[in-house]
């Protein structure tokens, strides 16, 4: 079967649709992945879709590319002012009123991609709609069973290639930037894993800016073993070199990591590591692990702003402020390495871990952003009801609205949540 044979859509073909979508999906470019995804769409009685891809500062969707677009789809989709963009906010499918247009949320693990247009069957499914809102104006009724059934399952499908592709498909990569990227920039995200991971227990999630700009700053998460690692470094300067520190402090962490080393080991392999080959480069940086089964969350501060304790809806004063630790880069801590701290956390806390360049971000006035904004707008938007990464991209629209979209200084959040209850959650 090939892409010029389609065959009918029967109940029960959702798994062989699925299944030549992956057989396909082997061979096809990037270009050729929105178009795989049509033809699947069209045997599941799908007359049309449309691919966006979040951009990198998460405040427009852009299209994947595909030969039909019109110029108005091309032009991409407002994340704060579509449906679509809707759909990719609550990571929740989302319908136009009359159901001829529905928009189904690409999601990898919980880290948000983008989303997936579907046109509903029917007597107007010949015409395109509107790339914002289709033929209605707000959330509706949306497909019957069978359609949001396929759909989903053809988001998540989409969502999975698109992932795998993007490591070796340029035309993806370049479909989720809005301009050109500065050398450290780029450096820098190569080494960087997926700005949100979670799950049932625990979710963290990060952003830098600026996006297209960063020089310094770098984050890492993982889970191993039930324990959900955590590293936020700050290198100083914003140049070439900065972005070389911090990706050699990611890897001296992951290589020491990996290897069975705690947190005293990490602290001084990448001690060690910028004394030896990158001198006179200092470094602060927050390494922490949060046992995501009992909550205890242990850290080493090297010279960073403390952590944050986030609890129903406060900042507990100085929960976690303890002394810090000298910078990263001196060498000192190579042979004799830090202690480190630790708290028990309750159920629903979240801890905020961040860089200087939030804190310290002045607007044109000279009005100071403040720890107190910061932790503000985390605890308002979480409250709203909107997720960790939504958090966060909130955060960072009001520190660059603050700033007129003109940072000095690397600004980076990495927000945690342990959540081992669904109540919590």
């Amino acid at each position: 079967m090939t892409a010029q044979e389609p065959a009918p859509a029967a109940p029960g073909g959702l798994g062989p649709v699925l299944a030549w979508v992956l057989e396909r999906s082997h061979g096809a470019s990037a270009l050729q992945l929105a178009g795989v995804i049509g033809e699947a769409a069209r045997r599941l009685g799908i007359p049309r879709t449309r691919l966006y891809l979040a951009d990198l500062q998460q405040q427009r969707l852009l299209p994947l590319p595909q030969p039909d677009l019109t110029a108005e789809e091309r032009d991409g989709l407002d994340v704060d002012g579509s449906l679509g963009g809707l759909a990719y906010r609550t990571q929740a499918v989302q319908s136009t009123r009359d159901g001829d247009t529905t928009w189904f949320p690409m999601v990898d693990g919980i880290e948000r991609i983008g989303v997936m247009q579907a046109r509903a069957p029917g007597p107007h499914s010949g015409s395109a709609p509107a790339p914002g809102s289709g033929s209605g104006s707000g959330p509706g009724p949306g497909p019957g069973p069978g359609l949001l059934e396929a759909g989903r399952a053809l988001a998540s499908l989409a969502t999975l290639l698109v992932v795998s592709k993007s490591t070796h498909h340029d035309p993806l990569v370049q479909g989720q930037r809005v301009r050109p990227m500065t050398l450290q920039a780029e450096l820098l995200w190569a080494f960087l894993p997926p700005r949100t991971i979670g799950t049932d227990t625990a979710t963290s999630s990060a952003v830098l800016e600026p996006a297209y700009d960063i020089g310094g700053d770098a984050f890492d998460h993982s889970f191993i073993d039930g324990v959900l690692h955590l590293t936020l470094v700050d290198a100083m300067g914003h140049d070439l070199a900065s972005g070389g520190a911090s990706g050699a402090a990611l890897a001296a962490c992951r290589a020491t990591r990996r290897a069975g080393g705690d947190l005293p080991d990490i602290v001084a392999t990448i001690d060690r590591t910028l004394a030896q080959w990158i001198p006179d480069r200092l470094m602060t940086a927050v390494i922490a692990e949060l046992d995501t089964t009992q909550g205890d969350f242990t850290w080493i501060n090297c010279g960073h702003p403390a952590p944050l304790l986030i609890r129903e809806g406060h900042v507990l004063q100085n929960a976690l402020e303890r002394p810090a630790h000298l910078p990263l880069g001196f060498g000192f801590h190579a042979a004799d390495p830090p202690e480190q701290e630790h708290v028990r956390l309750q159920p629903g806390d979240r801890v905020l871990i961040y860089s200087d360049g939030i804190t310290e971000a002045r607007s044109p006035t000279g009005d100071l952003f403040g720890e107190e904004r910061l932790a503000d707008t985390v605890i308002r938007s979480t409250a709203s009801g909107a997720n960790a990464p939504e958090a966060l991209r909130r955060l960072v629209q009001n520190l660059l609205t603050h700033h007129r979209h003109r940072l000095r200084d690397d600004a980076t959040i990495l927000l945690v949540e342990w959540h081992p209850s669904p109540r919590a959650r």
